[in-house]
C-alpha cells in the first residue's frame, strides 16, 4: 500500500515521494509511545538477542558517561559538542524507526557536530576515537556530520574499550559534495553497541559509507540512505569478523527518493567459533519517482569453523519499471576447497593457506574502502582474528 506525501523538511528540491507501508520499513517516530518494547517476534528484531542488549531496548537508564573522546582533525574541519537545543540535529532527516533509536534521541544531552566547509578538499582523514571505560551504565550518543557543498573529505570514527552504547548518527552530504564516512567497531569483548545511521545525499553528491565490525559482544548497526536530488550516489561497504558467541548485525536500507541516482552495497563477513552469529539485511526501495536509477547489493559470508550461523536477507522493492538496472546477490559458504587444495599442493602449510584465502576474501573490499591509513590496520586485525580459533584448530 502506498500513499503520496511530501518529503521531509530539508530536501533541496522538494521532490514529491511516496511513503511505502511495509513491515521492512516501519514508519519512524520521535514519540517513545509509538515504539513498544520489542518481544523478538517483530520483523526488525527477530534476529537480535534482546536479552543481551542490557535493557537498551526497554528501560535501562542512558545517563552513563563511561567513555572519553579523542579527536584528530586536519586544518579546516571543525568538531565540537553542542547542546541539543543549539544543535542542527534533524537536518539530515533522521526519524527513529525503533525503540533504541528513539530512546537515544530523547536521552542525548548534546550533539557532536563535525562540519566540513563548502569547497573544502583534503587528503587527510578527520578521526574521532570513542573509548569506552565501563559497561555498567549505558550511554546515549548523537553525532552529526555535515559535508558542505562541493567539498571532498573523509571522516573516520573508531570505537574501542568497554561500553554499553546507543547512538544516532546523521550524515548530510550537500549538493556536489564527496564524503567517505567510516566507522570501525573494535570494541572489547564485553561491549554492546546499537547504532542508527541516517544519510541524506544531495544533487550530484557522493557518499561512501563504510562499517567495519570486529569486536563487541553484541553490535547492531542500522544504516539508511536517501536522496534529496537527482544524480546522487551512495556506496555502502562493510566487513565484519564474528568470533565465538559474538553477534554482529547490519541492517541497511537504501531509499531511492530521486531519479538518476545510484547505489551499490557490498558487505563481506567471516565467522569462527561456536555461537558466532552474523546478520545482514539489505533493503532497497525504488520509488515511482526514482526513474533511471541503478542499484546493486551483495553480501558474502565465509564460515571458518563449525557452530557458526550467518543470516543474509536481500530485499528489493521496485515501484517503477523505468530503471537502468537493479539486482542483488547473497552467498554463505565454507573455505573454497579447490583454492585450499591448490595452495597445499604447492607446499604451503595449511594455516598459511587458510590465511591467504581469508585475506584474499577481504582484500578487494579493504582496497575499496580507500582510506590508506586504515588498510594495514584492517589487514592486521584480520590476522589477529584468525589467530584466535584457526590456530587452535590446527
Amino acid at each position: 500500500m502506498t500513499a503520496t506525501v511530501s518529503t521531509a523538511v530539508g530536501l533541496s528540491n522538494a521532490l514529491e515521494v511516496e511513503r511505502v507501508e511495509s513491515h521492512l520499513h516501519p514508519d519512524g517516530s520521535f514519540d517513545l509511545a509509538d515504539h513498544p518494547v520489542p518481544t523478538g517476534m517483530e520483523e526488525i528484531w527477530r534476529f537480535t538477542p534482546l536479552k543481551r542488549l542490557r535493557g537498551l531496548h526497554s528501560d535501562a537508564s542512558l545517563e552513563g558517561e563511561e567513555y572519553k573522546v579523542e579527536v584528530d582533525l586536519p586544518d579546516g574541519i571543525a568538531a565540537t559538542s553542542v547542546p541539543v537545543a543549539q544543535s542542527a540535529r534533524g537536518i539530515a532527516g533522521l526519524v527513529p524507526s525503533d525503540r533504541v533509536s528513539a530512546r537515544a534521541w530523547a536521552a542525548a544531552k548534546s550533539v557532536f557536530e563535525i562540519t566540513i566547509p563548502e569547497d573544502y578538499a583534503g587528503d587527510r582523514a578527520a578521526t574521532v576515537r570513542l573509548i569506552g571505560t565501563g559497561t555498567e551504565l549505558a550511554s546515549a550518543g548523537q553525532l552529526l556530520v555535515r559535508a558542505g557543498r562541493h567539498s571532498r573529505s573523509t571522516v573516520v570514527v573508531e570505537y574501542s574499550g568497554s561500553a554499553t552504547w546507543a547512538e544516532n548518527v546523521e550524515i548530510l552530504v550537500e549538493d556536489g559534495a564527496d564524503l567517505t564516512f567510516v566507522t570501525v567497531q573494535d570494541w572489547a569483548d564485553d561491549a554492546v553497541h546499537h547504532a542508527t545511521h541516517h544519510a541524506r545525499v544531495g544533487r550530484d553528491a557522493n557518499l561512501k559509507h563504510v562499517s567495519v565490525s570486529f569486536g563487541g559482544d553484541v553490535v547492531r548497526h542500522d544504516a539508511t540512505a536517501e536522496y534529496s536530488g537527482p544524480g546522487g550516489s551512495v556506496e555502502m561497504l562493510g566487513m565484519y569478523f564474528a568470533d565465538e558467541g559474538q553477534h554482529i548485525e547490519h541492517r541497511l536500507f537504501v531509499d531511492h527518493t530521486a531519479p538518476k541516482t545510484k547505489s551499490n552495497v557490498v558487505y563481506k563477513g567471516a565467522l569462527q567459533g561456536h555461537g558466532a552469529h552474523t546478520v545482514w539485511i539489505g533493503n532497497v526501495l525504488i520509488r515511482k519517482i526514482a526513474e533511471g536509477i541503478e542499484t546493486y547489493e551483495e553480501n558474502r559470508n565465509l564460515v571458518l569453523t563449525d557452530g557458526c550461523r550467518a543470516d543474509s536477507v536481500p530485499n528489493l522493492e521496485i515501484e517503477t519499471g523505468e530503471i537502468e538496472g537493479a539486482g542483488h546477490a547473497s552467498a554463505t559458504g565454507r573455505f573454497d576447497d579447490e583454492q585450499l587444495f591448490y595452495l597445499r599442493s604447492r607446499g604451503i602449510e595449511e594455516f598459511e593457506a587458510r590465511r591467504l584465502v581469508v585475506h584474499g576474501f577481504f582484500h578487494d573490499l579493504i582496497r575499496r574502502i580507500g582510506v590508506e591509513s586504515l588498510e594495514s590496520k584492517l589487514a592486521e586485525t584480520v590476522e589477529a582474528e584468525l589467530s584466535k580459533n584457526v590456530l587452535k584448530a590446527l
